[in-house]
């Protein structure tokens, strides 16, 4: 396993930093937490802070450090006030260090930021492709044995169109639903609807491939995405956006109709709008549309909409040019399609 060497600087341990104005503890904070396997930074600045998302402005942020975010199950967090402000410090023992000091560090033991688990097979399978992708990618021209439908475990598809050599790891996709900017119907995308994985067996025109894990069906004619099967771990540092956004949740995976904690959905903003990975929005229930009698009565305007309620907060993990995922992170309110994501606060 991959070591890593992390260098402490001489201040307080691996976590520390001043909380700014913006950042409040809460009213039942504890005065000690032992980290957990299993926590995130999220869940654990959540014990702290009333706006976890804030975590940086009371973890100290290292420049010099690779990953100054580090912590690690069974480690001390300690909340101490020096010349009279509120720090975050990692104690060993009980004792606080405020010494510089070097610890080898496994890595993939670490405390992530967020459930990377609910993210995984959307860093790795599921994407958003422009439309013209699915006209020139390779494609599956038959099935072993005359079947009309594939998918089981050592399943040989015929590909066409592929240049990789044995042992290339492809995604089969199927064109999925088109997103749509719900104010300007730009085109923003299509969805890679993921089908299958598989590795490239026998080299040729067609090549074979054999598949290693489905989720649904393979048909005649879908197509064959190079795969990254064991990307790096996304680390995240959770912020405000720097410019003013306004988007608009135009999906939401797994057919759920009510959207809450933990779950996946599309935002109609992407890198081109100034969107990017670890970005922190406030989600708000969309203003019901309402007919006022009382006015109508009057002859005044009847058609009312009601004001925005805040329903929650999400964070983006992944943009793509003209969309972005998001993962919500708590839910006060159900929230629905087309709901608004802003700037928080």
């Amino acid at each position: 396993m991959k070591k890593l060497i992390i260098a402490l600087t001489a201040s307080v341990a691996v976590l520390f930093g001043g909380i700014a104005q913006t950042a409040e503890l809460r009213d039942n904070h504890p005065d000690t937490y032992v980290v957990q396997k299993g926590d995130t930074l999220w869940d654990i600045s959540a014990t702290f802070l009333t706006d976890p998302w804030l975590w940086p402005e009371i973890w100290h942020v290292n420049p010099n450090v690779e990953n100054p975010h580090l912590i690690y199950p069974g480690d001390i967090l300690k909340l101490v006030y020096i010349d009279g402000k509120p720090y975050i410090v990692k104690a060993s023992d009980g004792t606080i260090k405020l010494r510089p000091e070097a610890r080898v560090l496994s890595e993939g033991e670490a405390i992530t930021t967020i459930p990377l688990s609910m993210i995984k097979p959307y860093l790795i399978d599921e994407m958003v492709v422009e439309p013209s992708v699915f006209d020139t990618a390779p494609y599956v021209v038959d099935l072993e044995e005359d079947r009309k439908i594939a998918g089981a475990y050592g399943d040989r598809l015929y590909i066409r169109g592929i240049s990789a050599g044995s042992g290339g790891s492809f995604g089969i996709y199927r064109k999925g639903k088109e997103y749509r900017d719900p104010e300007t119907d730009e085109l923003l995308g299509v969805e890679a609807r993921y089908l299958a994985n598989g590795n490239i067996t026998r080299e040729g025109d067609p090549s074979t491939l054999t598949v290693k894990k489905s989720k649904l069906e393979i048909l005649k004619g879908d197509v064959a995405l190079p795969r990254n099967e064991n990307p790096l771990p996304p680390v995240y540092a959770p912020r405000a956006p720097e410019t003013d956004i306004k988007a608009q949740i135009i999906s939401v995976y797994d057919g759920v109709t009510q959207i809450g904690q933990y779950n996946v959905v599309t935002l109609n903003k992407g890198s081109r709008d100034g969107l990017e990975e670890g970005h922190v929005l406030s989600v708000y229930q969309r203003g019901k549309k309402i007919h006022d009698e009382i006015a109508a009565q009057r002859g005044g305007d009847a058609e009312v909409t009601l004001p925005e309620e805040h329903a929650g907060t999400l964070m983006i993990f992944r943009t793509y040019d003209k969309v972005s995922l998001a993962l919500i992170m708590n839910a006060t309110r159900p929230i629905h399609l087309f709901d608004v994501a802003r700037n928080p606060y």
